[in-house]
């Protein structure tokens, strides 16, 4: 893999790959002192042309933990202002020596042209409605660890997905492992065209409510909305969003999701994301180890996962033959992690 820049092209073996590479990190998350050596010498940079807290900080988060170095790019105090390109920046920042850099931006392909640019590996943190790959990837992964798999598993996705990046890269990611999605929301919040998503589509929250084992509900992006969608949000409220009553007619085993930041009574009631069934917290915490694993999957050398398993020491007592000591990269590590 050389870079993540969507979830069409990760297969059903990359992805799990990544889920599995996942458990070590989580393992390493849970430590008195959750970090390692892994990274020591490599510098990810967040290239965030868009506000964002949890995935920033998520990021950031993930690679201080694999020993990286961090640079955080703002642009309300950069260069941006001056009238700089995104080229010019992406080039500015590579030469100062990064080894990966993360892209958020309105635009969806940002991130596919600034891997087109630089040679340092380049991580989608989402790109206008295209793709968020690492939410994808921790949906999967919250999933799989709450119902062990996802194979049959039917999902439903309700809400805002016109706008929604991470709808997209959901919905392909659910479906590579097995789920059945269903898209829940008015037609006018729905893409013009679902040729060729692995889907089926309803109208009615409470029509699927009763067969479905997971319920992902979507923030309502008033923020990207430039015309009137719905009569009003407590219209769609009493259409679309998980309320108290509607929680109560979901399994006990049933699981509520959300990508947050959360707009409590509108797509969610504030008993429904509180609820036990609910993993909304248990994403956000999985978010930081499943960006440890892609950052060590496109950083790390070959070989090294068997080092972070259980028996892998802090990093305070690391002997030799862990990450970091003897298998700390070089140069030429450098070069051949980038072929």
């Amino acid at each position: 893999m050389r870079h993540l820049l969507d979830t069409a092209s990760l297969d059903r073996p990359a992805i799990e790959e990544l889920l599995t590479l996942t458990d070590s990190f989580v393992e390493v998350s849970g430590r008195q002192i959750p970090k390692v050596p892994a990274l020591r010498g490599r510098t990810v940079a967040s290239l965030f042309y868009e506000d964002s807290t949890r995935t920033r900080l998520s990021f950031e988060t993930a690679a201080k933990r694999l020993s990286a170095d961090t640079m955080t790019f703002s642009v309300s105090t950069s260069s941006v202002n001056k009238g700089e390109s995104l080229r010019d920046t992406a080039l500015t920042i590579e030469a100062m020596g990064v080894d990966a850099v993360v892209v958020r931006h309105r635009s969806a392909g940002a991130p596919h042209r600034v891997a087109s640019w630089i040679d340092a590996q380049v991580i989608n943190g989402g790109d206008g409605w295209h793709d968020h790959p690492t939410q994808a990837l921790l949906d999967c992964y919250t999933l799989r660890q709450r119902l062990g798999g996802l194979d049959g598993v039917r999902v439903a996705i309700v809400g805002d997905v016109k706008h929604s990046r991470v709808a997209r890269g959901d919905v392909h990611a659910f479906a590579t492992l097995g789920a059945e999605v269903t898209l829940v929301a008015p037609p006018t919040l729905l893409p013009p065209s679902l040729a060729g998503w692995p889907v089926r589509v309803a109208h009615r929250l409470d029509d699927v409510l009763d067969e479905v084992d997971v319920v992902y509900l979507l923030r309502m992006q008033q923020e990207r909305m430039t015309e009137a969608l719905v009569p009003s949000l407590r219209e769609y409220t009493a259409g679309y969003g998980l309320t108290r009553a509607r929680a109560g007619r979901l399994g006990p085993d049933a699981v509520i999701m959300h990508p947050g930041p959360m707009n409590r009574g509108v797509e969610i009631a504030p008993e429904a994301a509180d609820d036990p069934r609910a993993v909304i917290v248990d994403q956000v915490r999985n978010g930081v180890a499943v960006r440890m694993a892609v950052l060590f999957r496109l950083l790390g050398a070959e070989g090294r996962t068997g080092s972070l398993g259980a028996d892998a020491p802090t990093d305070t007592d690391a002997p030799a033959d862990t990450p970091a000591d003897a298998d700390a990269p070089t140069d030429a590590d450098k070069e051949s992690s980038r072929a």
